[in-house]
């Protein structure tokens, strides 16, 4: 369970990861691409972050989720200069798509379309036995 220092911390890398993602998307004269940080999640001794990510379109996301892992480095240094009044140590940045949108997606139409595991049981992955 996560502490209110951790979800503080959390909110606050949050905050400026969107800023600084954001504001390189601009900066870089990219269109049509949006990313947003939808969960930031930080350890109990405050040195790993894992930064969740939604990316549109949901296409570039590898490709984009590989641009950002290479350039850690520097967006740990700008996020540094942002929170340096707050936190004494930035923590280490580890990054992942967030596909839990598309995961719901995906069973909105399973639930409305021809393919209704709740009518047709058949449809359902078998459990396998181990």
């Amino acid at each position: 369970m996560e502490t209110n220092r951790q979800k503080k911390i959390g909110s606050v890398l949050q905050n400026d990861l969107v800023d600084i993602l954001q504001g390189e998307v601009r900066k870089n004269g990219i269109s049509n691409l949006i990313i947003s940080v939808s969960k930031v999640s930080v350890t109990t001794d405050l040195s790993v972050a894992k930064v969740y990510l939604s990316v549109f379109p949901t296409e570039k996301g590898a490709e984009i989720l590989a641009a950002i892992k290479s350039n850690t480095p520097l967006i740990k240094h700008d996020l540094s200069q942002r929170v340096k009044l707050q936190l004494r140590k930035v923590p280490n940045l580890t990054f992942f798509i967030d596909d839990s949108l598309d995961y719901i997606e995906k069973i909105d139409k399973a639930l409305i379309g021809d393919e209704n595991p709740i009518e047709n049981p058949e449809l359902l992955d078998k459990r396998k036995k181990s």
